[in-house]
C-alpha cells in the first residue's frame, strides 16, 4: 500500500518539478521477471525510473540506510532490500535471483555510480538476467534535474543476452557490453531530443 501511496505522489512531485515525461513503457513486460537496467545520474533515479510503470520495481539500497529509524519501516515496504558497502553480499544475489525467478521486476544501475548504490558491478545485471533467465530491458534518464526543465525517462526495446548464456566469464563480458551500449544509445538519442 506505501509503494502505491509513494509512486502516485511521486508521479505528481516528478510532473510537476521535473515534466517527468516516459517514453517507450510498452517496451516493459507486462509480467514476468524482468532486470531493468539504466544509467545513475542521482539519487532520485530509482524513483524516477519506477514511478511510470504499473509494475513495482524492488531495488537493492545501501546496507546503512536501514539503519535510520524512519528508512528502517519505509525501505522494506517499497521494495528495497539491504546491499553492503564495497560488495554485494551472497544473500542479495540469491534474493535478487529468488525475485526474478518469482517473476518481479528488479532496478539495476549498472554503471555503479552515486556510492554504488543500487549497483552490483557492471557485470551484476548481466549475471543475474542470465542465472535467472529474466527479461534484459534498457533505460535512460536523461535531463539535469534543473526545476521546471523536462526530464525523460526512457524504457528502450529487451536486449536479448541469451546468446551469452553458456560461454564464462568471457560471454558475461560481452553480454554486459550489449546492455551497456543499449543504455547509452537511449541517452544519446534522447539528449539530442531535448
Amino acid at each position: 500500500m506505501l509503494y502505491l501511496t509513494l509512486r502516485f505522489l511521486f508521479r505528481i512531485m516528478f510532473g510537476l518539478l521535473f515534466r517527468l515525461k516516459a517514453v517507450g513503457k510498452e517496451n516493459v513486460p507486462a509480467e514476468g521477471a524482468v532486470v531493468l537496467c539504466c544509467n545513475h545520474i542521482s539519487n532520485f533515479d530509482p524513483p524516477v525510473l519506477g514511478t511510470p510503470l504499473k509494475r513495482k520495481v524492488h531495488y537493492m539500497a545501501k546496507a546503512e540506510l536501514f539503519e535510520l529509524p524512519v528508512l528502517s519501516y519505509v525501505l522494506p515496504r517499497i521494495c528495497a532490500f539491504p546491499v553492503k558497502r564495497g560488495g554485494v553480499s551472497k544473500e542479495s544475489i540469491r534474493l535478487s535471483i529468488q525475485l526474478l525467478k518469482d517473476g518481479e521486476m528488479l532496478g539495476i544501475f549498472p554503471e555503479g555510480s552515486r556510492s554504488n548504490a543500487g549497483g552490483m558491478g557492471k557485470k551484476g545485471a548481466a549475471s543475474l538476467a542470465l542465472k535467472s533467465g529474466a527479461t534484459v530491458v534498457p533505460a535512460a534518464i536523461v535531463g539535469n534535474y534543473k526545476l521546471f526543465r523536462q526530464m525523460k525517462v526512457v524504457y528502450g526495446p529487451p536486449v536479448d543476452i541469451s546468446e551469452f548464456a553458456e560461454s564464462g566469464s568471457e560471454g558475461l563480458e560481452h553480454a554486459t557490453d550489449k546492455i551497456m551500449t543499449a543504455i547509452r544509445s537511449l541517452v544519446k538519442q534522447h539528449e539530442s531530443k531535448s
